[in-house]
């Protein structure tokens, strides 16, 4: 497993909040992973639509992230997650590992999705703003668009690709995926924030 996916399982456990209790068991079909992706691109979607270059540019305060910062930097991790995860399941198959699996996937969802706790993003997540708004939207689309094709025509076994660098303790590649629905869930909330900002532009 490389590095840069350590990093990026930090990045998205780094705000995980577990349950105490045990909501849902692992699934092996694509349905709940299909929906995750499916639903949180279209809800992003929905909260930049019709919005003008100064909304998606405004930021509450200086050390806040504008709505077109989010977007970027969801895409940016997604890259990162998307591209650790192909490279999880290039690695054998070890259906032995799912006993050392202790969380579940709703469990992933709603602990990753709470944001009554936040944290700095490294460098390398960071928002470079060096694009327009509508590429930088486009750029979004098109990554995701990418993860959903491979998660409906994909006959990698991703439930028994396992790794053990997650800090929420072993998760397999699906669940990998789902980190990564949550991660945009998580900043889709933040830019609903932004845009109930008292001086957000009308």
């Amino acid at each position: 497993m490389k590095k840069s996916l350590l990093l990026m399982l930090v990045v998205l456990c780094a705000g995980f909040v577990p349950p105490k209790v045990a909501i849902n068991a692992h699934r092996d079909d694509k349905t709940l992973l299909l929906t995750q992706l499916t639903e949180t691109k279209n809800n992003l979607l929905k909260e930049v639509q019709g919005l003008s270059e100064e909304q998606l540019k405004f930021k509450p305060a200086p050390d806040r992230w504008s709505v077109i910062e989010c977007v970027e930097h969801i895409t940016r991790v997604e890259k990162g997650m998307y591209d650790g995860e192909q490279q999880l399941v290039k690695e054998p198959a070890d259906p032995s590992k799912r006993a050392n699996i202790k969380i579940t996937d709703q469990q992933i969802i709603t602990g990753v999705e709470d944001r009554s706790k936040k944290f700095k993003a490294p460098e390398q997540f960071v928002p470079k703003d060096d694009q327009t708004p509508q590429q930088t939207i486009q750029n979004f689309i098109t990554q995701r668009d990418a993860v959903i094709a491979y998660v409906t025509n994909t006959t990698d076994d991703l439930r028994n690709h396992v790794t053990d660098k997650s800090p929420m303790g072993p998760i397999d590649a699906y669940q990998l995926l789902l980190l990564d629905a949550a991660h945009t869930n998580r900043h889709t909330q933040q830019i609903v924030e932004v845009k109930n900002s008292p001086n957000f532009p009308k």
